[in-house]
């Protein structure tokens, strides 16, 4: 399965004409937060996939749109706090949002993301009796502790996270928030079981989706 990412900047190669020609083989995409609605119905309706995302510490709550206020983009599935099966048998988990640094909206505090990250244990411990693994792809906005994070507040690491991928062995966890504006930066890390990937901008990669014992 070949999954597009997108986190954080909206750029022209996909907001454009282009996006038909150069992602035509794209089979999911997925936004890691901090990009307006408009751009991800627009990536929905060109590539006619599925769009799962979850929403950044600069998302607003509400967009106004020439069909009035909305809450959600039309077409994709919210992550947030939430393990989905999509139709091709792919597991997603996800969670939003940032480290609290000023109180606003989507931004949570180190405690506060680890009661999020138990809220879903219930359902990952399901789907491992069911489907002989917990999840394929863990969906955040904000990286994982001391992995592509920063040392100021806005953009440290969430301490939930590294734990998740520590116990849950997603095969990858995708991220945003960390701009990147170095060639040089590093962007993916192995972490255990775990290939963890800053998406910012966008980033194509193929991922296994593994037989669920319940079709063996």
């Amino acid at each position: 399965m070949k999954i597009l990412s997108v986190s954080d900047v909206e750029l022209g190669i996909i907001y454009s004409s282009q996006i038909a020609e150069r992602f035509y083989d794209v089979d999911l995409v997925v936004s890691c937060g901090d990009l307006p609605y408009y751009y991800l119905e627009y990536i929905i309706s060109t590539l006619n996939v599925p769009l799962y995302h979850v929403r950044g510490n600069h998302a607003n709550v509400v967009e106004m749109t020439s069909m009035g206020e909305r809450t959600e983009p039309w077409g994709a599935v919210n992550l947030h706090r939430k393990v989905i099966q999509d139709d091709t048998g792919l597991i997603l988990a996800g969670i939003e949002g940032s480290i609290q640094y000023n109180f606003g909206p989507h931004q949570y505090s180190q405690a506060e993301m680890w009661m999020m990250v138990f809220m879903m244990t219930p359902a990952l411990f399901l789907n491992k009796l069911r489907y002989g693994r917990y999840l394929d792809v863990f969906v955040t906005h904000a990286p994982p502790w001391k992995i592509h994070d920063m040392t100021d507040l806005p953009h440290q690491g969430v301490k939930a996270f590294r734990w998740f991928d520590h116990v849950f062995q997603p095969q990858v966890q995708l991220h945003g928030h960390i701009h990147i504006y170095r060639q040089d930066a590093v962007t993916q890390t192995q972490f255990e079981k775990t290939l963890v990937m800053n998406t910012y901008g966008y980033r194509e990669f193929y991922i296994n989706v593994p037989r669920s014992r319940l079709h063996r």
